[in-house]
């Protein structure tokens, strides 16, 4: 595997900055499919590739940039020898995969409804895809637009992304249905047989972007099962770290390192290249923001132990353990630099304050 600083900034790359980001929760199971049809080795591989455990993740609701979910499918697709991966993957995506986003789309009262959710709140999902509804002669085309299009794996994503939007569609529409027609904005193989085998329509190649067409009255289509709870669009928002809030390189960096303290291994070498870009790059850029990578990572893992500490019964032991340190006494001195207190001190006082709360009357 290439040191990540050895990396460089591709000719006429995305600003640091306009990274786009998708939601880990599309890989939701998709490890345990690597796992079951290539091997633990393949997985492996592919997990040092991308430089982040999504198994460790891929419930959590939090972002990547897309940039290791191509490189992770392309490393897979490359260790399996298995050219088709994308294909072989997309029908066992589901859309009530996709975390509070998918669970969203899913409680509108039909499948037009669903789709006009998705494309108005796609923010909550990725950074930089856009989702559309067309009607045209009778007939409609969900479109979508990935901002990972020119990124290396991109086929692999682009037949994943028709297998999320068909499972969307099946989660209003019989079993039995099929797309009328999918477009996707890949080169034409020698065969098309494959792709039209797997979705049981007919594939059109080299288009604009990708698109799922079906029949306009099948926008009317209602939920065939209900949904567990009701959401808003201030839901997802109150679901959101306040990093997802942070703007600029200081976000996207963020978003980053947030996923890998939440696996127990954070780097400025895998942030790097999670951007395709240099640690000294990276460093600079985010210097220009007044920002510190070493700052950064202290701040955030800070508010992962808060949670920790206050919202479960893990010991400080576990806890250090989780966010990476190489022994309690670190962890300790960390928490104590930052907060001025220790850790246990910290816990106690928390739990007080909050049994001293919960006994005062309304």
């Amino acid at each position: 595997m290439i040191a990540a600083n050895h990396f460089a900034p591709r000719v006429g790359a995305t600003p640091l900055a306009d990274a786009p980001l998708i939601s880990v929760a599309v890989l939701a199971g998709v490890p345990d499919f690597v796992r079951s049809a290539f091997g633990e080795r393949v997985l492996r591989q592919a997990r040092q590739a991308a430089m982040l455990d999504f198994e460790l993740i891929e419930e959590s609701d939090c972002f990547i940039p897309q940039w290791t979910m191509t490189t992770f499918a392309e490393a897979v697709a490359r260790m399996a020898g298995e050219e088709h991966l994308g294909l072989k993957l997309a029908p066992h995506l589901t859309i009530t995969d996709y975390g509070s986003w998918g669970e969203y789309l899913l409680g509108a009262g039909t499948l037009g409804a669903a789709i006009a959710r998705a494309a108005a709140t796609m923010d909550f999902h990725a950074r930089g895809d856009a989702m559309s509804l067309d009607l045209i002669d009778g007939r409609a085309r969900i479109g979508y637009v990935s901002a990972a299009r020119r990124l290396d794996g991109y086929r692999h994503v682009a037949w994943g992304t028709i297998g999320a939007i068909i499972s969307l569609c099946k989660s209003y529409l019989p079993s039995s249905w099929h797309p009328e027609r999918i477009e996707v904005n890949l080169p034409a193989p020698r065969r098309c047989a494959l792709s039209e085998d797997t979705f049981e329509c007919p594939v059109v190649f080299d288009a604009p972007g990708l698109g799922v067409w079906l029949g306009a009255g099948d926008l009317r289509a209602v939920p065939l099962r209900a949904t567990s709870r009701l959401l808003t669009v201030g839901d997802m928002a109150r679901e959101r770290s306040e990093i997802h809030h942070i703007s600029g390189l200081k976000g996207v960096v963020a978003h980053q390192v947030w996923a890998q303290i939440l696996t127990g291994s954070v780097s400025i070498e895998s942030t790097a290249c999670s951007l395709d870009t240099s640690v000294r790059t990276l460093q600079r850029e985010l210097s220009r923001e007044g920002a510190d990578f070493r700052t950064m990572v202290n701040v955030l893992r800070g508010k992962r132990a808060v949670e920790l500490l206050s919202e479960t019964d893990a010991s400080v032991t576990q806890i250090s353990t989780a966010l990476g340190y190489s022994a309690p006494a670190n962890f300790a001195r960390a928490f104590q630099k930052a907060m001025g207190v220790g850790p246990s001190e910290f816990r106690r006082t928390w739990a007080n304050a909050f049994a001293d709360e919960s006994l005062t009357p309304d």
